[in-house]
């Protein structure tokens, strides 16, 4: 029997960053992450964009707006101290017409309400920040938007939790719950205090503790089109308008950590879990539970799903995803785009009462376990004040049994 005072399910970014607040607050803790995969950062964590939000996109009243901005601020200074370069690219909004220039108005005052470093500009201003960006009279300008590599992100914290003593498990897969026993692929765990940080697997572990019951994951696919051409085409991150009702952002210009770009991502429906390509890690029961909601959501057109469906599967031309991200600059050499890059999914939650994806964090728990329900974007951003607000959750349920 393996014992702990803490059991943390999933080394992605927000099992680490959890495991590493509770480390830091009690170091005589004894924490152990299991993970199913070889190393931490297989999945969401180390497959995103690496964009580190400002948090101008999120109402006041969200955990979103509350964790982005100090987020931002401690996950450059975590990768100062250890070594990871970050990328300060900076980041604008443009508006394609007159209709959009009211919305960035309403991001900006969001933006300011949260305490972000934010600015309109004028397409003059735009031009000095990257003179091949295209607006209609205005454009929002946030300084503090900045770029890293995810998975050496993942792995710096890996390294730097093994050093405090935090142990892992890797290759250990949850299976059950029983009589108070975590049962594994790798035997059995026993623990004091249990944190579901399992991402697309966190609504399923979460049902077997009787938490969540009235959500689901529906997972959605994020590619983005690498550029290999010669001329650089931008200098900073370049992002449409996007539609507040739901929570994708739209095709957009990424500057990556090492100066170069791409464009993306995608937001495909996903038909299982971990539907990185047509065969990887398929499985019928999730294929069948997922196409059950997707249709359903197809059918009734809840949030637009089926208007969704059809844009985002035409983005899977190479030409259409290039004229979707020609409409943000002036110029661009449009057969510089060429590579695929490497498929992240979003374990984007839905609430199958309402039929709404959930836009904001979900954490639900009592005095033997708390589940991450819900951590979609900017969690990445957000995960190291994030971490410290589960923890203090966490102590306050530990001294209330």
């Amino acid at each position: 029997m393996n014992n702990s005072d803490y059991l943390i399910v999933g080394a992605g970014i927000i099992g680490m960053t959890i495991a590493w607040e509770l480390k830091r607050n009690d170091p005589k803790a004894k924490i152990l992450i299991i993970e199913k995969e070889d190393d931490a950062g297989r999945h969401s964590s180390g497959r995103n964009s690496g964009v580190l939000h400002s948090g101008f996109y999120y109402t006041a009243d969200s955990l979103k707006a509350k964790f982005t901005a100090k987020g931002n601020s401690s996950m450059k200074s975590f990768c100062k101290e250890n070594g990871i370069k970050v990328n300060s690219c900076q980041k604008v909004v443009v508006a394609k017409d007159e209709s959009e220039v009211k919305v960035l108005h309403q991001l900006f005052e969001r933006g300011k309400s949260n305490g972000v470093d934010v600015r309109i500009i004028n397409s003059e201003e735009l031009a000095q920040i990257d003179p091949n960006a295209k607006t209609t009279q205005i454009a929002l300008h946030s300084p503090s938007t900045a770029t890293v590599d995810p998975l050496e992100v993942c792995l710096g914290l890996k390294k730097k939790l093994c050093e405090m003593g935090v142990e892992f498990s890797f290759g250990t897969k949850y299976i059950a719950r029983k009589n108070g026993v975590i049962k594994t692929s790798k035997g059995l765990f026993e623990t004091k205090y249990f944190i579901n940080a399992a991402g697309l697997y966190a609504d399923k572990i979460a049902h077997e503790w009787g938490f969540g019951k009235k959500y689901t994951i529906i997972p959605f696919k994020g590619i983005y089109l690498k550029y290999t051409g010669q001329e650089p085409v931008v200098r900073t991150n370049i992002y449409p308008v996007p539609n507040l009702k739901n929570p994708f952002l739209g095709v957009h210009f990424t500057v990556t950590h090492d100066g170069h770009f791409k464009i993306g991502p995608t937001a495909i429906p996903a038909f299982w879990r971990e539907n990185y390509s047509w065969s990887e890690n398929f499985s019928l029961n999730e294929f069948f539970s997922i196409l059950y909601y997707e249709a359903k959501l197809f059918m009734t057109n809840a949030f637009r799903f089926r208007d969704l469906a059809f844009e985002e599967m035409k983005k899977y031309s190479k030409i259409h995803f290039v004229d979707l991200a020609r409409a943000l600059v002036k110029k661009m050499d449009a057969k510089g785009f060429t590579d695929w890059g490497r498929p992240g999914i979003r374990a984007q939650l839905l609430n199958t009462e309402t039929s709404e994806l959930v836009q904001d964090f979900v954490i639900e728990g009592d005095a033997q376990s708390l589940h991450i329900l819900n951590a979609v974007s900017p969690a990445f951003t957000c995960s190291f004040p994030f971490a410290e607000y589960i923890r203090n959750i966490v102590e306050s349920k530990v001294r209330a049994r």
